[in-house]
């Protein structure tokens, strides 16, 4: 009588093999197939849809980025993408949360003595404004941060969960946007307001 042979290891699905391979086709294939529970699980737990769809954004960069650690032995694609998403709530809400203090701080320092304000600074706050208001959403959040919040490109992508690499490219294609309307439209006959330049 002869034993029974052991039996073989459940194989590992294609789709997980080729992500950590880095097959950037598999990228697409794991986004259209589970894009949506990681989207699920975002706007569950998020009451803005537009941070819920950032979330969902960030965690397949996240993941991306970070497949060498996945162990498609260990567990599926979807739940390992689910926990990264989990995370990447968790961040936001947190962000958010520091955000809200911040603001509940300002409302609640006195109120300063007036003082006649600078014609052409507050002409130049109105001015930068107004292009900021014109740059796409990504750009302008990005600017705004770093121009009104004075917060560094690796502060920014903390807070917004943007990757560094892409904070850097929105700032810099928003700084160049408004290089460009403010010498066009003349609208800065001296140097560039300062603030504009504590982008870093």
């Amino acid at each position: 009588m002869t034993a029974p042979r052991p039996e073989p290891d459940p194989p590992v699905d294609d789709l997980d093999r080729r992500f950590r391979a880095g097959d950037d086709v598999a990228l697409r294939e794991a986004y259209d197939s589970y894009g949506r529970a990681v989207l699920h699980l975002a706007t569950s737990m998020l009451a803005n849809r537009s941070d819920a769809e950032d979330v969902t954004q960030a965690t397949f960069v996240a993941a991306w980025l970070g497949r060498d650690t996945f162990d498609p032995a260990k567990g599926s694609l979807i739940g390992w993408l689910l926990g990264i998403g989990r995370r990447k709530v968790i961040d936001r809400m947190r962000a958010s949360a520091r955000e809200t203090r911040v603001v509940e701080t300002v409302r609640q320092l006195p109120e300063q003595a007036p003082t006649d304000p600078d014609p052409d600074r507050v002409v130049d706050r109105l001015v930068i404004a107004d292009e900021l208001a014109r740059l796409p959403d990504d750009q302008r959040r990005m600017l705004e941060l770093a121009f009104y919040d004075d917060l560094t490109h690796q502060q920014i992508a903390t807070v917004t969960g943007v990757p560094l690499g892409t904070v850097k490219s929105h700032i810099r294609r928003g700084m160049a946007s408004l290089k460009r309307r403010w010498e066009v439209d003349g609208a800065a006959p001296g140097p560039r307001p300062a603030g504009i330049s504590g982008a870093r």
